[in-house]
């Protein structure tokens, strides 16, 4: 019963919300509603035990002097310190003007932003291995990125300047984006979709239950 009656849910669970898609009907809505609110609950309890967890496992670092704790000290203290500052300017605290939203402005977007600058290398990194030529395809797709990069910065205006009209270097980038690029991401994107359609499937029919699985097997 540990593992049949999470199945039994999550089946019941996943059939309501696939019918709440496609029928309109009260007696369907009515459920699609409430699992859609119980959802946000889930989730409000989800961020809390993260804050929760975040804090056990920095503070015992902490306690015991471990490495790098000053950096879990600023981590706890700038959390807190939002937590507080978001419930003492309540609703409004996403507002331009709050101390909230200059906090966030000020600290969190430019962390951010050093984060995925620092992925330029290693996208800079993973593009020099990728783009090695070694067959038909990986040449095909070394000259694309060229004519795709070059196309994005403005250089590539200045070595196309005197060609003729439609076939410059931002045109020939924005084809490739258009076209052989969308194209590829569609197929990818279908792909994954029914990826996602049977993996759900097999979670709702009881076929996939990992996630009910625990250390006995009763």
């Amino acid at each position: 019963m540990q593992r049949q009656i999470p199945l039994i849910l999550t089946g019941v669970i996943g059939f309501v919300m696939l019918l709440y898609f496609f029928v309109p009907h009260p007696f369907i809505s009515g459920p699609g509603h409430f699992f859609e609110d119980a959802v946000i609950i889930v989730v409000a309890f989800a961020i809390v035990l993260g804050a929760a967890n975040l804090l056990t496992f920095n503070g015992e670092i902490i306690a015991r002097r471990g490495k790098d704790w000053p950096y879990k000290v600023v981590l706890l203290v700038s959390m807190f310190a939002m937590i507080a500052i978001g419930l003492v300017e309540g609703e409004r605290y996403l507002e331009p003007e709050t101390v909230f939203s200059w906090m966030y402005n000020t600290f969190y977007a430019s962390m951010q932003a050093t984060m995925f600058a620092l992925l330029a290398f290693f996208i800079a990194s993973a593009a020099f291995r990728a783009f090695r030529i070694r067959n038909l395809e990986a040449g095909l797709l070394a000259v694309a990125a060229l004519f795709v990069m070059l196309g994005r910065v403005p250089i590539g205006n200045v070595i196309s300047a005197h060609w003729p009209n439609g076939i410059q270097l931002p045109q020939i980038s924005d084809w490739i984006m258009e076209n052989p690029q969308n194209s590829a991401k569609r197929a990818i994107l279908m792909g994954a979709a029914l990826g996602v359609m049977s993996t759900g499937l097999r979670i709702i029919m009881g076929i996939e239950g990992s996630f009910a699985r625990s250390g006995g097997n009763s």
